[in-house]
C-alpha cells in the first residue's frame, strides 16, 4: 500500500486533490463494501493508515454495566481489555478487520480515487470556465446535432443553441470562431458551457480585443445597438480629450474595425460618437444619414428628427432599421420626418390657428 499512499501523493500535486479528502472518502466507502460483504449488523467504523496505507476495521460498541446485545455493547471488563481508558458510556472500538478485506479495501480505494480525479478535474474545468462567463473565448466547431451547434474549447465542448446562433451565418465543420460565454453550469455529467453569437456583448468584447484604448479604458462603450448578421450600431466616448474614439475604434485604414466585421461574417459597424446632448446623441445616432434639426423630450424619451428630404430613405434605413437602430442605441422614441413634410405640417398648423382665430373673434362680436 505504500504505492497506493505515493501515488496518492503525486495526483495530489498534479490535480490539486486533498490528500486527506481521499482518505475519508475511501474510508466511508470501505463501511459500505464491509457491510456489503460481511453483512454485519454492527456499527463499523473503517481507518485507513496515512503513511502506511493499512486498513482496519473496528466494531463500534458503547461500554454497559449489563450487555443485552453484543453486537453493540460491550463490559467494562472486557472494555479495559483494549484500553485502560475505558469507563460506562463511553464507545469502544474492537478491531474485526476480515482476513481477506485488503483486496476488498484496495478495489474500493481504486474507485475512489479514479472518482475523486474525475470530479477535480470537472471542477477545475468548471472554475475556469466560470471564470470566462461575460467574455469571449475561440474555438473549434466540433460537429453539429440537430441545430445545435458544438464548439470545442480545448477542454471542453461549448453548446451553441439555435437561439443564439446568427440566421445568416454558415457554420463549417473546423471552423475557427470567437463566442460569448453566456452561462456555466456545473450538471451531474459535468460542467455545461453555453454560448453566443447573438449576443449585443460580443461586440463589445472583440472591440476590447482589437481596440488597446477601449481595453485601458480610455475610450468607453457607452451603448450598443445590434441586429445579428445584418448591422450594429455602437457608441463610443473618450475620456482624453486628447484621443478620438471614432479614429481610435476605425484604426489605421479601417483595419480595426474591419477584423471585427471579418469575424461577424460581414455584418455592418456603425460607430458614433456618444455625447450627453440627446439632440446631438440622436443626430450621430442616424448616420450614415444626414440630420437637419432634432427636437428631444428629455422627460418623455421621445424626439422629432427633421431630415433632408433626399435623406429620408436614407434615415429610416431598410425595412426600418436604421432608425430601429437608432431608438434602442439612445434610449429615445424617435420620430423622422422630412423638410417638406415638416414644412407641410407647420402650414397645416397655421391654417389650423388662423380658423381658431375666426372663430375666436366672430364670439367676440
Amino acid at each position: 500500500m505504500n504505492e497506493f499512499i505515493q501515488a496518492l501523493e503525486q495526483i495530489q500535486k498534479e490535480k490539486g486533490i486533498d490528500k486527506e479528502i481521499v482518505f475519508e472518502a475511501i474510508e466511508a466507502s470501505l463501511v459500505t463494501a464491509c457491510k456489503k460483504n460481511f453483512g454485519t449488523s454492527q456499527n463499523i467504523k473503517v481507518t485507513m493508515d496515512r503513511e502506511k496505507g493499512t486498513v482496519k476495521v473496528f466494531a463500534q460498541k458503547t461500554v454497559v454495566e449489563e450487555v443485552s446485545d453484543a453486537a453493540l455493547e460491550i463490559s467494562p471488563e472486557d472494555a479495559v481489555k483494549i484500553n485502560a481508558r475505558y469507563q460506562v458510556g463511553d464507545i469502544c472500538d474492537v478491531e474485526v478487520t476480515p482476513r481477506n478485506f485488503g483486496r476488498i479495501a484496495a478495489q474500493n480505494a481504486k474507485q475512489v480515487v479514479v472518482q475523486k480525479i474525475r470530479e477535480a478535474e470537472r471542477n477545475i474545468i468548471y472554475s475556469e470556465y466560470k471564470s470566462k462567463e461575460r467574455d469571449i473565448v475561440t474555438g473549434l466547431i466540433q460537429r453539429k446535432e440537430k441545430k445545435n451547434v458544438f464548439v470545442n474549447l480545448g477542454k471542453i465542448e461549448a453548446l451553441l443553441s439555435p437561439a443564439e446562433q446568427v440566421p445568416t451565418e454558415q457554420y463549417m465543420m473546423n471552423q475557427r470562431i470567437k463566442v460569448y460565454v453566456l452561462e456555466v453550469k456545473n450538471t451531474p455529467k459535468g460542467p455545461q458551457v453555453l454560448v453566443s453569437r447573438t449576443h449585443p456583448e460580443l461586440i463589445k468584447r472583440l472591440f476590447e480585443q482589437e481596440v488597446p484604448e477601449i481595453h485601458d479604458g480610455i475610450v468607453q462603450i457607452k451603448s450598443i445597438a445590434r441586429e445579428p448578421g445584418s448591422r450594429t450600431k455602437i457608441a463610443v466616448h473618450s475620456k482624453d480629450p486628447q484621443v478620438d474614439p471614432l479614429g481610435a475604434c476605425v484604426g489605421p485604414n479601417g483595419n480595426r474595425v474591419n477584423v471585427i466585421v471579418d469575424e461577424l461574417a460581414g455584418e455592418k459597424i456603425d460607430i458614433v460618437v456618444w455625447s450627453s446632448d440627446p439632440n446631438e446623441f440622436i443626430a450621430a445616432a442616424l448616420s450614415p444619414a444626414k440630420v437637419a434639426s432634432v427636437e428631444a423630450d428629455v422627460e418623455g424619451f421621445t424626439a422629432t428628427v427633421v431630415v433632408p428630404d433626399y435623406q429620408l430613405s436614407l434615415a429610416i434605413g431598410k425595412e426600418g432599421q436604421n432608425a430601429r437602430l437608432a431608438a434602442r442605441l439612445t434610449g429615445y422614441k424617435i420620430d423622422i420626418k422630412s423638410e417638406s413634410q415638416e414644412e407641410a405640417q407647420i402650414h397645416e398648423d397655421y391654417a389650423e390657428d388662423d380658423i381658431l382665430y375666426e372663430d375666436t373673434y366672430v364670439e367676440e362680436e
